[in-house]
């Protein structure tokens, strides 16, 4: 594979497919896409096979400088890109079956702007240019604007411009500080941005400048209100990309700016990320308990997974970061299913309203296993991919502040009660409405659906190495990176006379 240019041939079979969309029958159009996009999880698997573990950080890199008149066109990944892109090519074949049936008007265009969401999805955990990367972050949101206000429910127009203006606002904050950064470094190139110190007082400002822009991506509490009504109004595909993937791009920017070029600054203002996560965990939570909605109870409880998420990046050690990672892949995935469950009957009954459905796993056994699955997973049971991120992550907060890992865990408890109240009052109790009698049980296609994610599920909570591995050098750099910065934790015993003495080198410490 050496000097074949994979990532951009990854990017430019959704683009020409797109294309491609547009002469050709709807059937013609789905049919394209789903190969388009088959193609792309091929190549993606051959990423991930040839990707060297150990090797130099940045691996598969292309450079054509000015390309693009003063912008290059420079790609590569290291294992954050690697992974995260794995997750957008693994569900988006998964998103154009969900699609097959249930979108019967514009079917092209449809297809097409899913295909473009691939497209800048993959740039974006990709670019390793500064303007490039912020080209592709943003240019994200027109498909999924449009597949939300033109696909979506009753209120698709609000939900579609709540999502943009609240997404694209804190963005040029963000592109702001990357003029400056640029005029600063000398350089819009990413690696070397990354090694670059910038005065302690100017990162302040651009710490808040970027983020403006991951919070609302994220997204953080109290920036997450954009999130329900987008997510309520999505078509089922559209909920699966914005939870599994879109989602994923306000952790991987501070992942990738924000803790490695402003350490400083990141340590400074790891209070309010800690004191919003906790509020975001618990809250949301508790917003979940009581929805009627089951898009709006799963919208909500991802914006309390995202907070597990940020604490971790925050913790500033190993653990903390790695559980992160984990917690966002684990999400896309788990969340995805969820989304594909409500599809699921939403399609056969036309309302995704709790109390409209009850003792399913009498009809549908099927279904009601796989939705136990994704259940257990959400909630962290120990053997799902749930378990080994949220563990990390509360690990790792611990070694910094064990009162804001006490308020996150409620979460954990939350999260099971919401989840659970849920899953007992869709599958469980007597089937006494007939119209949910009459539903059949899945289909072919939703089970060709829905058993790869069960399997990579468990996978990755039967052995997590699988997706540690490729991440495990990159997470010591951005360690090692940070250190300078990183705060003083609360659980370590404070040196003093009542302590027992240490007898190894390490503890002795």
């Amino acid at each position: 594979m050496t000097g074949f240019p994979i990532l951009s041939v990854m990017l430019a079979i959704p683009a020409i497919a797109a294309i491609a969309c547009y002469f050709v029958s709807a059937n013609g159009a789905r049919w394209i896409a789903l190969l388009a996009t088959l193609v792309d999880l091929v190549l993606g698997i051959v990423l991930w096979a040839q990707f060297d573990i150990g090797g130099p950080q940045w691996q598969f890199v292309e450079h054509h400088d000015h390309l693009f008149g003063p912008f290059g066109w420079a790609l590569g990944i290291d294992g954050f890109g690697l992974m995260l892109i794995m997750l957008s090519v693994f569900l988006m074949p998964i998103c154009i079956g969900a699609s097959w049936v249930s979108i019967q008007n514009r079917v092209q265009e449809y297809m097409a702007a899913f295909l473009v969401t691939e497209l800048l999805m993959i740039g974006t955990f990709a670019a390793q240019d500064l303007f490039l990367f912020y080209i592709f972050f943003e240019a994200g949101l027109i498909p999924m604007y449009l597949i939300i206000g033109i696909w979506g429910g009753v209120n698709r127009i609000y939900a579609s411009y709540k999502f943009f203006l609240y997404t694209l606002l804190g963005s040029v904050l963000m592109l702001i500080a990357m003029l400056w950064m640029a005029q600063f470094a000398g350089t819009t190139d990413i690696p070397t941005l990354l090694n670059t110190d910038f005065p302690v007082h100017a990162q302040t400002w651009l710490w808040l400048a970027f983020f403006a822009s991951f919070a609302v991506k994220m997204p953080m509490w109290p920036f997450h209100t954009w999130l329900p009504d987008a997510h309520v109004q999505a078509p089922t595909a559209g909920s699966v990309i914005l939870a599994g993937v879109l989602l994923k791009l306000g952790g991987y920017g501070f992942l990738r700016f924000s803790l490695p070029m402003f350490p400083e600054a990141s340590a400074q203002f790891g209070w309010l990320i800690f004191g919003l996560s906790a509020v975001a965990v618990i809250y949301t939570s508790l917003v979940a308990l009581v929805q009627s909605d089951m898009k709006k109870l799963i919208a909500y409880s991802s914006v309390a997974h995202m907070a597990i998420v940020t604490i971790g990046l925050f913790a500033f050690n190993r653990q903390g970061i790695e559980g992160a990672m984990i917690v966002m892949l684990s999400h896309g995935l788990v969340s995805a299913a969820l989304f594909l469950c409500v599809g699921v009957i939403y399609d056969r009954l036309h309302t995704r309203e709790i109390a409209r459905y009850g003792g399913l796993a009498i009809n549908m056994p099927r279904y009601a296993l796989l939705f136990m699955l994704f259940t257990m997973a959400s909630i962290g049971l120990p053997g799902t991919s749930g378990f080994v991120g949220e563990f990390l992550s509360l690990a790792g907060t611990y070694q910094v502040s064990t009162t804001i890992t006490l308020l996150c865990t409620t979460g954990i408890i939350l999260g099971a009660a919401y989840m659970l109240y849920l899953y007992r009052r869709v599958v469980f109790g007597d089937l006494t409405k007939d119209d949910a009698r009459a539903m059949p049980d899945l289909s072919l296609r939703e089970i060709a659906l829905l058993a790869p994610i069960a399997a990579v599920v468990l996978w990755m909570g039967v052995y997590p190495e699988s997706f540690i591995a490729p991440m495990r050098g990159d997470v010591g750099t951005l360690v090692a990176r940070i250190a300078r910065a990183a705060p003083a934790g609360d659980s370590l015993p404070t040196p003093g006379k009542h302590m027992i003495p240490a007898t190894h080198g390490e503890a002795a410490k």
